[in-house]
């Protein structure tokens, strides 16, 4: 098992560590509603260092980039970021993921972390073609999510750069808590605003403590997996694993708008095929109609009871108060409005599919 650079902070702040993706993680400090608050209404941290980095370099860097991801890395200038997914050759996918423009001949890929071995296999066997210089860096570099409303006002003392003038999916690099040279990324995955903070590991103690300094009159408070989890969801945001997969296609997760047809990609003529005719099933999301908490691989079921689906995230929601969730179901079912039902234990429990996401800011 794995640690972060910051695994000795998280155990002295009491977090409840688990393991997660080969990596011993904070899930929660002092509860999953407290810190999901946090977030929804001031600003929380997370230390999510196990997230996977590779620079990508050279004349062919570009090329290369275009050839394994579906979205269309040509349209991103130096200072932005753009996310996509990495298709494989059976209509499935092999991650999703986030692309940074660093340099003209540079890039930088974040990707999960439990797929971090996969990926680099998967990209490798395509450089062949370019021999791009590629580099993972992962092991090296923490990440750290400070999310919230409040992040712009707490963190802008730790900066020259005006943090209010960084677009969504848009960074600088910058200087940051004292470090030099650290990546200020306007991205995350809460919904609710803030940054992502790449820099070495040997520097990310500091960054942390002084972060928490500047936070302080702003209520700031550390923030585990389990918040990360129900923030993302009331987004509707896909998680690896869970919503999509080796077997699912961009276009049945809902991810047509990062599938661009401009250029030729791995699986991209079959990916076409598939996009002409319709997809057979949908990930949709759903809302309870009654009191219920959906969960990853219950039943969804129709009227009569048969199995038509099945739930691929779940949660009590937060913000809402009610169970909410994502799960394919056959193309019939899922437009916004339609009635399902979630099998909880021995009762069916009616939903309805609604639009994303669950929350509006």
């Amino acid at each position: 098992m794995k640690n972060t650079a910051l695994t000795s902070t998280h155990e002295a702040l009491g977090a409840k560590m688990v393991p997660f993706a080969g990596y011993n993680m904070p899930v929660s400090y002092e509860g999953v509603n407290i810190e999901h608050e946090t977030v929804r209404q001031g600003v929380g941290v997370f230390d999510v260092s196990h997230m996977g980095e590779f620079l990508i370099s050279g004349p062919k860097a570009l090329d290369l980039i275009q050839k394994v991801s579906s979205n269309d890395a040509s349209k991103l200038t130096i200072g932005r970021a753009q996310y996509s997914c990495l298709p494989n050759e059976t209509g499935g996918i092999v991650d999703d993921l986030i692309i940074y423009r660093v340099k003209e001949e540079q890039y930088l890929l974040v990707v999960n972390a439990s797929n971090i071995e996969k990926d680099w296999a998967h990209i490798t066997k395509y450089n062949t073609e370019f021999n791009a210089e590629m580099r993972n860096i992962s092991e090296g570099y923490s990440l750290l999510a400070i999310q919230g409303p409040k992040a712009v006002e707490a963190m802008q003392p730790l900066t020259s750069v005006d943090l209010s003038a960084i677009k969504f999916y848009h960074f600088e690099v910058a200087d940051f808590a004292g470090i030099d040279h650290v990546i200020i990324s306007a991205t995350g995955y809460t919904g609710s605003g803030g940054f992502e903070i790449y820099c070495k590991n040997e520097e990310v103690r500091q960054i942390w403590d002084k972060v928490f300094e500047a936070g302080a009159d702003f209520g700031i408070r550390p923030v585990g997996l389990a918040a990360r989890d129900t923030l993302r969801l009331e987004m509707g945001y896909c998680l690896y694993g869970n919503d999509i997969n080796d077997e699912t296609s961009p276009f049945e997760a809902g991810l047509g708008w990062i599938t661009k047809f401009s250029k030729d990609f791995v699986n991209s003529e079959a990916l076409a095929d598939e996009k002409a005719r319709g997809p057979e099933k949908k990930l949709v999301a759903f809302e309870l109609n009654e009191r219920g908490i959906p969960r990853q691989d219950y039943d969804i079921v129709d009227g009569q009871g048969n199995k038509i689906g099945v739930v691929t995230s779940g949660t009590m929601s937060p913000s809402l108060g009610k169970g909410i969730g994502l799960g394919y179901v056959p193309t019939i079912f899922s437009e916004v409005g339609s009635h399902i039902q979630i099998q909880i234990r021995k009762k069916a429990i009616a939903a309805t599919v609604v639009k994303l996401p669950f929350y509006k800011v």
